[in-house]
């Protein structure tokens, strides 16, 4: 079995940076991508960045390109996100994902393995 754990969430005023991480335990597996998405009270799951682990191509939704820098950590399966210049509408809670392989697309949640319990970020204005 398979666990992804987030950290890193909080409380941020507008304007301000947050960075969340994320790191697998649980059975060894070699994903081909891991990637966030967040989730706002009412609103359906979103993509908001991917990066591939053995090319390290990354992908961004529009929303959050420009601010946000997904990025691979040193330990296997193991990803972060840089998260600048917060805005009250990035106020969500934020979910780790990870793909075995790659199945056309990354932006949906279907695509994905494996799930994280998720992490709150609150973005005050």
């Amino acid at each position: 079995q398979v666990q992804l754990v987030e950290s890193g969430g909080g409380l941020v005023q507008a304007g301000g940076s947050l960075r969340l991480s994320c790191a697998a335990s649980g059975r060894t597996f070699s994903s081909y991508a891991m990637g966030w998405f967040r989730q706002a009270p009412g609103k359906e799951r979103e993509f908001v960045a991917t990066i591939t682990w053995s090319v390290g191509s990354t992908y961004y939704a529009d929303s959050v390109k420009g601010r946000f820098t997904i990025s691979r950590g040193v330990a296997k399966n193991t990803v972060y996100l840089q998260m600048n210049s917060l805005k009250p509408e990035d106020t969500a809670s934020y979910y780790c994902a990870a793909q075995e392989r790659y199945r056309g697309s990354y932006k949906y949640t279907g695509v994905y393995d494996y799930w994280g319990q998720g992490t709150q970020v609150t973005v005050s204005s």
